[in-house]
């Protein structure tokens, strides 16, 4: 699938983090992914979970910034949750934030919907089709984890967002780019927008907001809206605000529900 792949040499990794670059067309170069591979021994089957960042950051940020993986093996070892590889890519590390979406010339939504996955599985493990695959991720990660898990729910068994950003627009809050000159691929620039045009293809669906967050006003909105129109969602509000303190917090609820969704679907 690509033309050249580096891995880090296990010799030198830490706390069961591995880290991938791949050359891929998508990109016009290379993409960079942090990977947590549990401590199981012939690990073969598991569900994956694509793990998105916000603005600003890159592939480190959920692992050094969230202590994400720490979370999951001590979850994994208190039998909290089953095996999962977490996979947290590069946006593509354009501007202040791709918005994993199609533009000026690069495709970020393939590289996260094909190319990761596709690194993953050749590179890592086995990951069962039959267990999953789930996206989430935080404010711009939250946006491309519900834009591209609904757009594709053929590939994605569920979706988790943290302080989600449900509309391109809102980007403007955080970067310095004009995201109004762009025209995202098939106008899909808003979530409410895309779910009206598909109500019936949203995967199992979760989402939480701090209560100090920016974005609670849009968060929800959309659980207002999910809920008129009758589609299956969860949606939660906890003390926070937009920032670490509360995404290395509630990363946990999202561990939960892949969980919950992979191991009743492997069952």
């Amino acid at each position: 699938m690509f033309r050249t792949t580096e891995i880090s040499d296990p010799r030198f990794e830490c706390n069961n983090l591995r880290f991938l670059t791949v050359k891929t067309a998508n990109l016009l170069g290379r993409g960079d992914i942090c990977v947590f591979v549990p401590p199981v021994k012939d690990l073969t089957g598991v569900p994956l979970l694509i793990l998105l960042h916000g603005v600003y950051g890159s592939a480190w940020c959920w692992s050094q910034q969230g202590g994400v993986h720490l979370t999951a093996a001590n979850m994994m070892a208190q039998q909290k949750i089953g095996p999962m590889i977490i996979a947290m890519p590069s946006d593509g590390l354009w501007g202040d934030g791709s918005g994993y979406l199609r533009h000026n010339g690069y495709d970020f939504e393939r590289w996260i919907v094909e190319d990761v996955p596709n690194a993953i599985q050749e590179n890592i493990t086995d990951v069962s089709p039959k267990t999953g695959i789930f996206i989430a991720g935080l404010s711009m990660g939250g946006f491309g984890a519900l834009r591209l898990g609904i757009k594709h729910s053929g590939t994605f068994s569920g979706i988790s967002a943290h302080s989600a950003i449900t509309e391109i627009a809102q980007m403007e809050s955080f970067v310095e780019e004009d995201w109004s000159v762009f025209k995202p691929d098939e106008n899909q620039a808003s979530i409410l927008d895309l779910i009206d045009k598909h109500p019936h293809q949203v995967p199992p669906l979760r989402f939480d907001c701090g209560t100090e967050d920016e974005l609670l006003g849009y968060n929800r909105k959309l659980h207002s809206y999910l809920t008129d129109i009758g589609v299956p969602h969860e949606y939660r509000e906890f003390p926070g605000g937009h920032d670490w303190n509360y995404w290395h917090k509630h990363v946990r609820d999202t561990l939960l529900f892949v969980n919950s969704v992979a191991y009743r679907r492997k069952s």
